[in-house]
């Protein structure tokens, strides 16, 4: 499975679950690991017992968005082990590791010479060539740009694609875009409200609380570690006792013991004593007040990644 430089390994479904080892797939999990996962029924087939089984049990890791590259380590029967790159932490220094089922990936050729399509709306759909709808999306979706008209034609898994212009903006590389405000984060953010909770979710199809920050963050232009005990290591630490100083789109971060443990969650500052998070399984992302909740007391640190606003 070795690659060249001129080719890549990278995710060739919608959405690719990252799994802490393959004995960790449940029946239930049949329509996620499958050569063409339904996520939606997936979602759909698991009860509350069973969404709350995947953060008790530590069985997924993280997810790769179609398109995404990877680095393969081994294959052991239909699984790979790989590393995701595009996603920072400090389990290894090249990205997010975990196991995926083989048949989710793809070799393609290595193509970025005008750039990527990174998808800007909640979903998109993908046409063939002779406008044949070919896949739908997720948000940050990012694929390799091969020509611009009226129409933009996109290097995929799948061959050449098309995807409407107004679905998209192009960016020289996949951590290069001009850095949205805190607004702009808080902003991005409302979209996805009443979105269910997905331990490990990646996608527009569910966040986990880390998943919700790192893809709004991504989106306005900054790319941060993909889980809350790494982000809180990054960007500008701002005083967490004096909530006069936060900024709209400040990561807020929590951990037990009233604020001094270990790390368990991240949110989105929205002004006015408001936090917007991806809560825990059973919840939607929501914009909430922080006064009088357990966040209020759990508070750990404050961190800022846009420039500071007048």
């Amino acid at each position: 499975m070795l690659q060249t430089e001129s080719t890549a390994w990278v995710c060739s479904v919608p959405v690719a679950t990252v799994w802490t080892a393959p004995e960790k797939v449940r029946p239930v999990d049949a329509a996620g690991i499958a050569e063409y996962p339904n996520l939606n029924h997936w979602l759909q087939s698991m009860n509350q017992e069973d969404n709350q089984d995947l953060v008790n049990s530590n069985r997924i890791q993280t997810q790769l968005l179609y398109g995404e590259p990877v680095l393969i380590e081994e294959v052991v029967e239909d699984w790979a082990k790989i590393i995701a790159l595009w996603q920072p932490c400090q389990k290894d220094e090249r990205g997010y590791p975990g196991w995926v089922p083989i048949t989710q990936l793809k070799e393609v050729e290595t193509l970025t010479e005008l750039g990527y399509a990174r998808v800007t709306q909640n979903k998109a759909q993908l046409w063939t060539e002779n406008f044949k709808p070919l896949k739908v999306v997720s948000f940050n979706t990012m694929l390799p740009v091969k020509e611009i008209g009226e129409f933009i034609r996109l290097q995929t898994p799948d061959g050449d694609a098309l995807v409407m212009t107004d679905a998209v903006e192009i960016v020289s590389a996949y951590n290069q875009r001009p850095k949205g405000s805190g607004v702009d984060i808080a902003t991005h953010g409302v979209r996805f409200l009443d979105l269910p909770y997905l331990w490990a979710g990646m996608s527009s199809y569910g966040f986990d609380c880390s998943g919700l920050t790192y893809n709004l963050m991504k989106a306005n232009g900054v790319i941060i570690s993909r889980d809350a005990v790494d982000q809180v290591l990054e960007g500008n630490g701002i005083d967490s006792q004096n909530a006069e100083n936060w900024q709209i789109g400040d990561l807020l971060f929590f951990a037990h013991d009233e604020g001094k443990g270990k790390i368990h969650h991240v949110g989105v500052y929205y002004g006015n004593g408001l936090m917007l998070h991806s809560p825990k399984p059973g919840k939607s992302v929501e914009i909430i007040e922080l006064a009088g909740t357990k966040h209020e007391v759990e508070l750990y640190a404050v961190r800022r990644f846009t420039e500071i606003e007048d």
